[in-house]
């Protein structure tokens, strides 16, 4: 467990920042409980999330909130089939000195240079314009004419993507996608909670969002994630997890069935950094295996490649996680 009485200290004071992040978002998100706790998960692991939802779920408003929440730079891009690599990272001009009359190339930042960034409806643009944000989500810098700047900390995209319209779309490669520590989906709010939303954006809004952390308290945070503790037998049942998902291990007859491609180590990584925010975010100094298990479905779901078969089955991507769950046993 964490030992540090100042770590200690930290898993405390995160715990009652989630709780606040929590009550300011719900000034004005009806719900979203469980896309909440993933996006804070996946931030406080310094990963990136991919949104998978049909329009007016909030998902927007919902970051630009997060971002204001946490006192950070947010920056929305929107893809479209026209928008080219130098709209999202910046181009150079030229530029002339007035008093010498000397012209030198500046270059001007994009979008990208900001805290957290949305890529709005990332796969309507050329997969050219895509692989611009590569570097940026791996990298956390942007190379332009031979000239590197690095972007400001922390760093977070989240991309979105409408499920229903495919045409003019540009399917995320599998190299992009894996840059994504999780794939969120989206779903509609529940009876309750739809009414709620009606009742309260069909007035006048009135509230005021408090600043809970700032870009170095996150950072900070982000560090501490890295410095809890977790066991070795946690570290197998993760790995055991993603491992089990590749049909040429020859393990479990219903991935050799349904599944055409597992997911790789990157799965392993994201599930226990995963683990570990969930559990500092909750107040503990230690995950366990319900932190693992709580990561799985988002870490996986974009990971694995279904085969023929499981179409011909009926049989989705977190149909088969949840199986693997069932079947993949912690040893002890």
């Amino acid at each position: 467990m964490v030992e540090n009485r100042n770590d200690i200290q930290a898993v405390e004071q995160l715990n009652e920042a989630y709780k606040k992040i929590k009550s300011e978002i719900a000034k004005v998100i009806v719900g979203q409980d469980k896309v909440i706790e993933q996006l804070l998960t996946a931030f406080l692991a310094s990963g990136h999330c991919l949104l998978v939802g049909v329009p007016g779920l909030a998902k927007t408003l919902l970051i630009s909130i997060l971002a204001n929440i946490l006192d950070l730079k947010f920056s929305r891009i929107q893809f479209t089939p026209d928008l080219m690599p130098s709209d999202i990272t910046g181009t150079e001009i030229i530029e002339e000195e007035r008093s010498t009359g000397k012209r030198e190339f500046k270059f001007v930042k994009g979008p990208v240079f900001a805290n957290v960034i949305l890529a709005d409806e990332i796969n309507r643009t050329p997969p050219k314009t895509q692989a611009a944000l590569l570097q940026a989500m791996q990298e956390h810098e942007v190379t332009s004419h031979g000239q590197t700047f690095t972007l400001d900390e922390p760093f977070f995209v989240l991309a979105t993507q409408n499920p229903i319209e495919q045409e003019g779309t540009y399917p995320l490669p599998e190299a992009q996608l894996d840059r994504f520590m999780f794939h969120v989906s989206v779903d509609y709010p529940s009876d309750v909670e739809e009414q709620m939303i009606v009742k309260t954006t069909t007035v006048t809004p009135e509230y005021k969002l408090d600043k809970v952390l700032d870009a170095g308290q996150i950072i900070e945070l982000q560090k501490l994630v890295r410095r809890v503790p977790v066991s070795d037998h946690l570290i197998q049942y993760a790995v055991d997890i993603a491992r089990a998902t590749r049909p040429e291990n020859g393990g479990l007859d219903f991935i050799k069935n349904w599944v055409a491609w597992g997911a790789g180590p990157r799965a392993s990584q994201y599930m226990i950094l995963a683990a570990k925010t969930r559990a500092i975010l909750d107040g503990r100094p230690t995950p366990g295996p319900e932190d693992v298990r709580f990561a799985a479905l988002p870490v996986l779901r974009h990971r694995i490649v279904t085969s023929f078969n499981a179409e011909a089955d009926g049989v989705d991507t977190p149909a088969i996680i949840k199986k693997l769950l069932d079947t993949v046993k912690e040893k002890s």
